[in-house]
């Protein structure tokens, strides 16, 4: 009998501090390993296309376009690091000890922190391209986004250590078994990370959108008229203004997309015991995750310089000499 029990330990040989394996069949265990490991795959490989696209072709170097690289990074984190280590500690046990576990928790909250900063300084972007674009070549430049993206990176690193410096100093002092591993916030940082990471973020991106869509509907003709003073712009204004409306509709859907994925998360923060490896919490982690997995699928469904950039890479042709000059517009 102790040699059945011990074979169910994930330890066997630490018998009376072991977590226990969950028991399951191997075939149902085997289905959600395949789907979700191929949710993973996919996430990398679709992220990846956006990576090498926007950093290959000189044209794309936009701005806009250095913020959806950096969403790009942060979401191929998701696939390759943050989803397949929450399906192990969630269905398997963790073999690798309190300092990788300390790793995976202080990354996974990284990136969503991260991808939020990047939400905001998108809808910063759309709000100064639609809302004063007389004033958006001048205040919005690539190496000012470079160095709002690095600021918001930064910040992130060093908002996040403050939810998990005491899994460093004090390794697996929340674990209830050996095999074991879970972030715990107490209430205070858990009150702040609401506050920080939820509510001003949220607060700012809809306040934002709100005013780019308002402009977009009622004032573009009015937005026409004021830059009509040079005849040679004339003829090049209603083209510019068009693709900024376009492109403020296409991230419009994906901040829309992002919030929906990222309301349910905090929604069971606010409502349970923010517990990171609750139950309640596996379902609404997921959504999360899989909308790093959406976002190229919209850029594919909204971008035709995306789709261009795609044959290429998958054709081999940006192999060719001159082919970051491909002209994707």
């Amino acid at each position: 009998m102790e040699t059945q029990d011990g074979a169910e330990l994930c330890f066997p040989q630490l018998f009376n501090t072991s977590c226990r394996k969950l028991t399951s069949p191997w075939f149902e265990v085997m289905l959600i390993h395949i789907f979700l490991y191929s949710i993973s795959l996919l996430t990398v490989a679709l992220n990846l296309l956006v990576i090498l696209s926007v950093s290959h072709f000189r044209q794309l170097h936009t701005p806009t376009n250095i913020l959806l690289l950096s969403l790009a990074v942060s979401d191929l984190l998701v696939g390759l690091v943050v989803m397949p280590g929450e399906i192990l500690r969630r269905t398997s046990c963790w073999y690798f000890g309190d300092f990788v576990c300390f790793l995976y928790n202080y990354l996974s909250a990284i990136i969503p922190a991260s991808s939020i900063g990047d939400m905001v300084l998108i809808s910063v972007d759309r709000y100064v391209a639609i809302c004063d674009p007389l004033h958006y070549n001048t205040r919005i430049t690539v190496n000012r986004v470079k160095l709002c993206v690095c600021l918001c990176w930064l910040y992130s690193v060093s908002y996040c250590f403050l939810f998990v410096k005491d899994d460093l100093t004090q390794p697996g002092r929340y674990n209830s078994c050996y095999g074991e591993c879970v972030l715990v916030v107490d209430n205070v940082l858990g009150a702040v990370d609401v506050v920080f990471s939820f509510i001003v973020p949220v607060t700012v991106i809809i306040a934002l959108y709100l005013r780019v869509f308002a402009v977009a509907v009622s004032q573009a003709r009015a937005m026409r008229s004021h830059i009509t003073a040079v005849t040679l712009q004339l003829s090049v204004t209603p083209k510019a203004k068009k693709s900024e409306l376009k492109a403020a509709r296409t991230l419009g859907v994906l901040v829309v997309v992002f919030l929906m994925c990222f309301f349910p998360l905090y929604s069971v923060f606010l409502t349970d015991d923010i517990l990171v490896n609750a139950s309640s919490a596996s379902y609404v982690l997921f959504v999360f995750y899989c909308n790093s997995c959406l976002n190229p699928v919209i850029y594919a469904l909204f971008y035709p310089w995306f789709r261009k950039a795609v044959k290429l890479i998958v054709t081999l042709q940006i192999l060719q000499p001159g082919s970051s000059e491909t002209n994707m517009l």
